[in-house]
């Protein structure tokens, strides 16, 4: 579910297993560090008791309640990836604990996340390894690998989407802005 800061409108994924059962959670904003109140919304359905519902081949159901997320998509065969000539990208740091860093991409494909990556962020609210950057020639496209609390491009979440210069996506608790400057 999307859920979003009452002050500052900061939307965020959460996952409704969290929830632990229980009416309502307190969530702590990344951005502007506000706490405000999210709703359980199951939490006031009927269940059905006797009803077993059979699986289905296309959504494997993690924990009870949200479909599992796809598995990360394999890498794009390096061969098809390159940097453009004459061309300097870069990631800026926009919004979360990391706003104002810069990020040079100096590779075609480039990983975001908190650990064991080409990019890292002090952001608790991004995964390990949640998204890649990959440059092939003009085209730059912003690949979601799994992560927990997704990867959106203006409010909707994306798998995988195309950035132009200047467009902004959130990762976590963080916004990022790709940049597309002549070298020189």
């Amino acid at each position: 579910m999307i859920v979003a800061c009452e002050r500052c409108h900061a939307r965020y994924h959460y996952d409704e297993a969290r929830f632990e059962g229980k009416p309502s959670k307190r969530l702590r904003c990344s951005r502007c560090r506000a706490i405000f109140e999210v709703v359980n919304t199951r939490a006031f359905e009927v269940q059905p008791t006797l009803q077993r519902q059979p699986p289905d081949e296309t959504m494997v159901r993690r924990s009870g309640t949200r479909p599992a997320r796809p598995a990360p998509r394999a890498e794009r065969p390096p061969a098809t990836l390159a940097l453009p000539p004459n061309v300097k990208l870069s990631l800026a740091v926009i919004a979360g604990p990391d706003a104002g860093r810069m990020f040079v991409i100096e590779k075609p494909r480039v990983v975001l996340g908190r650990e064991d990556v080409d990019v890292v962020l002090e952001d608790p609210e991004v995964s390990r390894q949640h998204a890649a950057i990959e440059v092939a020639g003009d085209r730059v496209t912003l690949v979601d690998l799994g992560s927990a609390n997704g990867t959106l491009v203006g409010d909707a979440p994306i798998e995988e989407a195309t950035l132009e210069n200047q467009g902004e996506f959130s990762i976590g608790g963080s916004t990022l802005m790709l940049i597309v400057t002549a070298a020189g």
